[in-house]
């Protein structure tokens, strides 16, 4: 019995003595850069990757309590400075209306989508989760939100828009693809996304495996569009073809480039078109005659995503 005593009060003295064990550190506002009344910098801590994200927030002047359009860049996140804010004229058409547009910066060639590895260069990448479980919490806090959420993406996010909303049911009342490609298990989009990460010298393998593998079909809107029922849809794309629409200066060389991508957006729109009207999805799909991938017609795009489809599903205007 002594021996069990000793033994006891060693234990116990032990576990009092012993450091108490680090709570993970939770997401949170870590710094905030006014640029104008109506356009703010707001740093954001991310557990999951562990890293800080920029966040370019556009509010009205007069603030309030807004619903909130988190609005994804594209290709390189605006990391690069190409993106909503500096090509387009979303800051000046967001400027009167209700609602608080939230703009992540970072996730280059991430399709902001939670990866099954981290990748030498692109580091962990855990989009989905920052998006969805982290981001949200932290902005609804800072600003004190109406906590009804929307989202959208240009380009390489267009389908990942799509694709969070069915990741995550219930959190987003809309979601919209703008020129993106919300079928990204089809083979030509496969190969495009693979060709896109890969020509980065980055391992398109780190995302969701090889192409066929059973993550590409799990991310895949078109696949599951049922599960969009109840979440304002919208899907827009053009044919390739330049139009008025791109407003290209005369004399400019025309957008090869940019009529290629447009061209295979413009499939996997089609693609999911096909799939929400088969599942008897309501969806707003606006597919083009005319345009090619450029922010003149994505700019058009979101204002017609927001008229259309944003805007009614968070009650503003």
């Amino acid at each position: 019995m002594r021996l069990v005593f000793v033994i006891v009060v060693a234990v116990v003295a032990a576990l009092l003595g012993a450091p108490a064990a680090t709570a993970a550190e939770p997401a949170r506002v870590v710094g905030v850069r006014q640029l104008s009344p109506t356009h703010s910098v707001v740093d954001v801590y991310s557990p999951a990757m562990n890293r800080v994200v920029p966040n370019d927030v556009l509010r009205p002047a007069r603030g309030g309590s807004l619903p909130t359009l988190y609005l994804l860049n594209g290709a390189l996140g605006n990391e690069d400075g190409v993106g909503w804010i500096n090509n387009s004229g979303a800051p000046g058409f967001f400027a009167d209306k209700n609602v608080t547009v939230v703009l992540p910066i970072g996730g280059r060639l991430s399709f902001y989508t939670d990866w099954l590895a981290d990748d030498p260069i692109l580091g962990s990448n855990k989009w989905q989760t920052y998006l969805t479980q982290e981001l949200p919490g932290v902005m609804d806090q800072h600003f004190g939100s109406t906590r009804r959420n929307s989202v959208a993406g240009v380009s390489m996010s267009g389908g990942p828009a799509l694709d969070l909303a069915v990741q995550a049911p219930g959190l987003y009342r809309a979601a919209a693809s703008i020129s993106g490609c919300p079928a990204s298990s089809n083979p030509l989009a496969q190969a495009a996304i693979s060709i896109m990460i890969g020509g980065a010298l980055n391992n398109p393998f780190n995302m969701w495996g090889p192409p066929g593998a059973p993550a590409w079909a799990q991310h895949d809107p078109s696949l599951h569009a049922d599960r969009l029922r109840g979440t304002a849809v919208y899907a827009g794309s053009a044919s390739g073809v330049p139009g008025p629409v791109d407003r290209i200066p005369p004399g400019s060389i025309p957008p090869f480039g940019g009529a290629a991508v447009e061209a295979m957006v413009n499939t996997c729109t089609g693609i999911f078109a096909d799939a929400v009207r088969r599942a008897g999805v309501p969806a707003t799909i606006s597919m083009r005659g005319e345009g090619s991938h450029s922010w003149a017609l994505f700019e058009d795009q979101l204002k017609e995503a927001w008229g259309t489809t944003i805007a009614p599903a968070l009650g503003t205007r």
